[in-house]
């Protein structure tokens, strides 16, 4: 059975930059580094792993390889981001403080269950900080929205078009 999730790890550009982002920016702290010089596999590395702690025990990792190759590109919230549970306050304080500190901010956007704010992080990745509003568990509940069926639904238009 899985119980959580453990981390969750991304490359990143400089782990000093990335640092300043995720601990000093949003308040993550840096628990954890695991310096790479060799893979289990015996091959000589240069690498350095950084563990961030979220307030439930779970991790934010990454990844430094400066001698592996990476494309690094502004991703598209589409694509990929990371999204983090917030208080209302705190996401309210933290918009203010991104535009204060020159970091790309977009937000408050609701989404009916929650409601969202949008950070760039400097390797690219967005980074959501999202706070649930009343209705967001009732509606997230398995029942409720016979997810399934929407995704069964979804499937079945998507073939259709493609075929």
């Amino acid at each position: 059975m899985i119980k959580k999730l453990h981390h969750a790890a991304y490359r990143c550009q400089d782990s000093e930059r990335t640092r300043q982002f995720y601990e000093d920016f949003l308040g993550l702290p840096l628990v954890h580094t695991i310096p790479i010089a060799t893979t289990k596999t015996d091959r000589s590395v240069n690498v350095l792993h950084t563990f961030y702690q979220l307030g439930d025990g779970s991790h934010l990792a990454f990844f430094e390889a400066p001698d592996m190759a990476f494309e690094f590109k502004e991703q598209h919230d589409f694509d990929l981001h990371i999204a983090l549970e917030v208080d209302k306050s705190f996401l309210v304080n933290m918009v203010q403080r991104g535009k204060e500190k020159g970091i790309e901010t977009r937000g408050i956007v609701d989404h009916s269950i929650i409601e969202s704010a949008y950070f760039r992080d400097p390797n690219g990745y967005v980074v959501e900080l999202c706070t649930k509003n009343h209705t967001h568990d009732e509606l997230m509940s398995s029942g409720e929205l016979d997810a399934r069926q929407q995704l069964d639904e979804w499937t079945a238009s998507t073939e259709r078009k493609s075929a």
